[in-house]
Parts: structure tokens; C-alpha cells; sequence
């Protein structure tokens, strides 16, 4: 699952996703109502492929519990954001077993499950395609000698 150009702005619902870098900021489209937005530099913004939820051992990235609730419900929705607290900390402990309960707030799974179903309905969890290294030919360089012409004289100047 790609989620490199996937933004979450703060203050802005739902998730955005990046059309184009200006030099004071950039333009993004909402995936909610696909209207485009400018958003300056000042602005809070996290790219999901930068996120991360903690868990005992570690951190784990936001990609990779996409993908397990995506397995989970195979690539269908997940229960609503909406519901009781402990429902959703029993489902995200199905996702995550070993998820930090001190340190991720029932507030985080609320939009982790928001953020999935929204990617879902916008036909955007596919599996991700295994990165297959090509065996690139290698090709001969060719250096091209310079051939330097000669330098024309300049002409004296008459007085």
C-alpha cells in the first residue's frame, strides 16, 4: 500500500492527497469532496508514510496496519470509527496485538479506522506490487572525443 503522497492536514477533515509543490507551500486535493486546497509551509501536515504507531517493541508503520486490517477484511470496510472505545481497542488489538495501550489513545485508532475506510472507499488499499530489480543491460558509454578548432587570430586594430 502506497500512502507517500497521502497528507493528513491538522485542522482540515479528512485525508489530502499532494498534486504540487510551490515555493511557499503546496496544492492538494481533499479525498473527501475532491477539491483542491493551497496549504502553506506553516501548516501542520503529516504524510502517512511517515507515521507510526508505537507498540512494545518498537514502532510499527501506518502502511503495514493498513494492510492488516486491508488482509483483515479482505480490502473491504472496517467497523465504523464511531463505535464504542473498548469495541475499537478490541478490533485494533485483532490488527495490532502487541500495540502500546499507554501510548496510543483511543483517538488514534478512532482515525487510523477513519483513514482506512476513507482510503477504501476512494479504491485506494491495493496490494503493494513486490519490488522486482530488473537486470539492467549495461550499456557502453561512448565519450565523444572534442575535437577543438583552431583559435582565430585577432585582427590588430589600426590607430
Amino acid at each position: 500500500m502506497n500512502l507517500e503522497k497521502i497528507l493528513s492536514i491538522s485542522g482540515k477533515p479528512g485525508l489530502y492527497v499532494l498534486k504540487v509543490q510551490t515555493r511557499t507551500g503546496f496544492v492538494a486535493e481533499s479525498l473527501l469532496d475532491g477539491k483542491k486546497v493551497t496549504v502553506s509551509l506553516k501548516s501542520n501536515v503529516s504524510l502517512l508514510s511517515e507515521i507510526s504507531i508505537y507498540t512494545y517493541g518498537g514502532e510499527k508503520p501506518l502502511a503495514e496496519i493498513m494492510q492488516s486490517i486491508a488482509n483483515k477484511e479482505n480490502k473491504g470496510q472496517a467497523i465504523s470509527h464511531k463505535e464504542e472505545n473498548a469495541v475499537l481497542s478490541s478490533y485494533f488489538r485483532e490488527i495490532l496485538p502487541e500495540f502500546d495501550e499507554e501510548r496510543v489513545y483511543p483517538s488514534d485508532i478512532k482515525k487510523i479506522l477513519n483513514w482506512y475506510n476513507l482510503l477504501q472507499e476512494r479504491g485506494l488499499i491495493v496490494d503493494e506490487a513486490p519490488a522486482v530489480e530488473a537486470a539492467a543491460p549495461v550499456a557502453e558509454e561512448v565519450v565523444a572525443e572534442k575535437t577543438k578548432a583552431p583559435a582565430k587570430k585577432a585582427k590588430a586594430k589600426k590607430e
